[in-house]
């Protein structure tokens, strides 16, 4: 779930300090008059500063952010509310939206900071004739790999009907089926889990966009949606970045287990294989399927269309799950602890980096991405008003949840019989950084 481009407003220039005066700005306009009104009821006013009377410094730390097109700061008014923060808020949207401008709550210093930026996001239709396009373009990538793996799973006990049919494989195209339905049906549910939410809240959003790949294992790239408009509070932010990978896990986790109990058992061969990483929940899945740890000494999984896209479905909500950025865990963490959640990012980059560097190598797309995006956040209009107990709760259960589906070691090239892939050192990493982060909560 990505945010559209935004613009930020920084004051620019270095100025004097501001006049500490809480007397009203000269030659206002009667609407921001109105406004003025409106905060004087929910806050205490130590000071009212126009942009030209904000120093660099004072507003690096309580920046804006807008996804609107030149968005342009009016006032800042600091004090300290006197209501609670989302009434406070809830008053100021009531007056400011008729009057198109736009509230933003902060806190710094100890101070609450109120900015009034005039105009408000408007996103405009967008057709969904490229959603569109992508998801037939998808639907083939993934008919097609799913064919090979349909092929491949034949070849098991067939081998020479596997050589003919792989020949033309588009002509076997109904045999992707079952990997392509299901795949879609997670990813789908997944970015609609974003999609419904926002619209519950009334936020803008596109509808999903599928990416495509039929080179490779999965077939795809996965799906995103677009976020269109800021997000009011803490509570839609989490709400909304939440929702996605609960959703697509209650497909993933029922499609894996039937996947898994239909797929065969055999001998690990001897030489080079590549094998699938183990989660937390999958090695349980494992272990409660086939009555053992697998893979043990002697014995795997040959996994079929469904278990891989059942696994492949874990893989990808515990990457959407990692606590950094726009990321659906970078969401959450930060709807949880705010500003806070940033002290995440070199916990995290530093586990990837370590995964990288000592495993196959397999995580290093995706940990470039992080180095290059993982620092921003989407940050709510109101970044005062704090998680209900209810919420923190849900977002605490959301975090474990990525802790159970996080998988450390994606794939692994094995080059001898006898290993049992459950990543101890990778996991003593994953921990650390998951103590790490509860410290940083419990403060």
């Amino acid at each position: 779930m990505l945010n559209e481009p935004a613009s930020s407003i920084h004051d620019r220039r270095p100025q004097p300090a501001a006049d500490e005066s809480v007397a009203p700005i000269p030659g206002v306009s009667p609407q921001l008059d109105a406004v003025r009104v409106a905060v004087m009821q929910v806050m205490a006013i130590e000071a009212e500063r126009t942009p030209e009377s904000l120093r660099p410094e004072e507003n690096s730390g309580g920046a804006i952010i807008l996804m609107m097109h030149e968005p342009e700061l009016l006032v800042r008014f600091d004090g300290r509310l006197t209501v609670e923060s989302e009434a406070a808020y809830a008053t100021l949207e009531a007056t400011c939206k008729p009057l198109d401008m736009t509230p933003v709550l902060r806190e710094a210093a100890g101070k609450h900071l109120i900015y009034i930026v005039n105009g408000r996001a408007k996103p405009g239709q967008r057709g969904w004739t490229w959603n569109l396009i992508l998801f037939i373009a998808t639907l083939i990538s993934v008919l097609y790999v799913g064919t090979l793996m349909a092929i491949n799973e034949i070849g098991f006990e067939n081998p020479f009907r596997a050589m003919v049919l792989a020949q033309d494989p588009w002509s076997e195209i109904w045999r992707g089926i079952p990997y392509a339905a299901s795949i879609l049906l997670i990813l789908g549910a997944h970015e609609l889990g974003h999609y419904f939410a926002a619209r519950r809240r009334h936020v803008a959003v596109t509808l999903p966009y599928f990416l495509p790949f039929p080179w490779g294992m999965f077939g795809t790239f996965g799906a995103f949606i677009q976020l269109r408009e800021p997000m009011r509070s803490r509570k839609v932010l989490f709400e909304i970045g939440a929702a996605g990978p609960l959703a697509g896990l209650i497909f993933a986790v029922p499609i894996l287990l039937i996947g898994l109990a239909t797929s065969p058992t055999g001998p690990i061969p001897f030489g080079p294989s590549l094998i699938e990483g183990n989660s937390l929940l999958y090695a349980v899945s494992k272990r409660l399927i086939f009555g053992e740890w697998l893979p043990s000494a002697h014995l795997d999984v040959y996994l079929n269309s469904l278990a891989w896209a059942g696994w492949t479905g874990l893989f990808v909500t515990g990457l959407n799950l990692l606590p950094i950025g726009q990321l659906d865990g970078g969401h959450v963490l930060y709807a949880l602890i705010g500003e806070r959640a940033k002290q995440s990012y070199l916990p995290v980059i530093v586990l990837l980096t370590a995964l990288t560097l000592f495993t196959s190598g397999g995580m290093l797309l995706i940990l470039v991405l992080l180095i290059l995006f993982g620092r921003a956040h989407a940050v709510p209009l109101d970044n005062v008003t704090r998680l209900d107990p209810r919420r923190r709760l849900y977002a605490v259960a959301t975090l474990v949840i990525f802790a159970i589906v996080f998988v450390p070691m994606p794939l692994t090239v094995r080059e001898s019989a006898g290993l049992f892939d459950f990543s101890p050192s990778a996991w003593a990493g994953a921990v650390a950084v998951g103590l790490l982060l509860v410290r940083r909560l419990r403060r």
